[in-house]
C-alpha cells in the first residue's frame, strides 16, 4: 500500500480538516467561558482544531524521531499550559500557584500580555503535537528499497538489458559457427 500523499490528497485533507476545525471553533464557542469547565472544554476543542490541521499535513513518509515528543512537544505543552492554567476565569489550586511562580520568576506581564491569546495557544499545542505523530512515531512503515538486482523481478533494467547484449565480435562470431555447423551438416548429409 502507498502510504504517500501526492498534493491534491494533502490539499484535500486540509481543506476537509479546516472545515471540521471551523465546526470545532464553533462549538467551543459554546460553552461557559466563564466557568473552569466550560474554559477547559473550549481549550480542548480549540487544541483539537490544531490537531486535526497537523494530522491533514502528515507526508507518509521520513518522519520525526520519537524525541520530537520530548524536544518539540512537551516545551510547547509545558510554556503554553502555564499560560493557559494562569488565565483560567477562577482561581484554584493550579492557577494560585502559576501566579505565584510567575510573580517570582519575574515573568508575569509576558504570561498576562500572552494570555490574551490563550486561543491560539490550544491549537499550537494541538498542532505541535500533530507535527510530533509524524509516520515514523505512528509506526508507518518505510519504503524498502529493493537490494536485489532489477532482473529477478523478472523485468531487466535498462542498464542490465544493455550489458546483456551481446557484442559485435560475439554476435560475429555466432553468425561464423551457425555457418560452419550448416556446412558440416551439409557435408554430412552429402557423402
Amino acid at each position: 500500500m502507498n502510504v504517500h500523499m501526492n498534493g491534491w490528497t494533502r490539499a484535500l485533507a486540509t481543506l476537509v480538516a479546516a472545515g471540521a476545525a471551523g465546526f470545532l471553533l464553533w462549538l467551543a464557542a459554546q460553552w461557559d467561558m466563564h466557568t473552569t469547565g466550560g474554559y477547559w472544554a473550549a481549550m480542548g476543542v480549540v487544541a483539537g482544531c490544531g490537531l486535526l490541521l497537523g494530522v491533514a499535513q502528515l507526508r507518509g513518509s521520513g518522519g520525526n524521531p520519537p524525541a520530537m515528543l520530548l524536544v518539540g512537544f512537551l516545551p510547547v505543552l509545558v510554556c503554553a499550559g502555564w499560560v493557559l492554567v494562569y488565565d483560567q476565569p477562577h482561581a484554584n489550586w493550579f492557577r494560585n500557584h502559576i501566579t505565584s511562580w510567575s510573580s517570582s520568576i519575574g515573568v508575569l506581564d509576558v504570561v498576562r500580555d500572552v494570555a490574551t491569546w490563550n486561543g491560539v495557544l490550544s491549537f499550537g499545542i494541538g498542532l505541535v503535537f500533530a507535527c510530533a505523530l509524524e509516520p515514523a512515531v505512528l509506526g508507518r512503515r518505510r519504503e524498502v528499497v529493493a537490494t536485489e538486482p532489477a532482473y529477478a523481478t523478472g523485468r531487466p533494467s535498462m542498464e542490465q538489458t544493455v550489458a546483456d547484449e551481446p557484442t559485435a565480435a560475439e554476435r560475429e562470431e555466432a553468425a561464423t559457427s551457425a555457418d560452419t555447423r550448416t556446412i558440416e551438416r551439409s557435408e554430412t548429409t552429402v557423402r
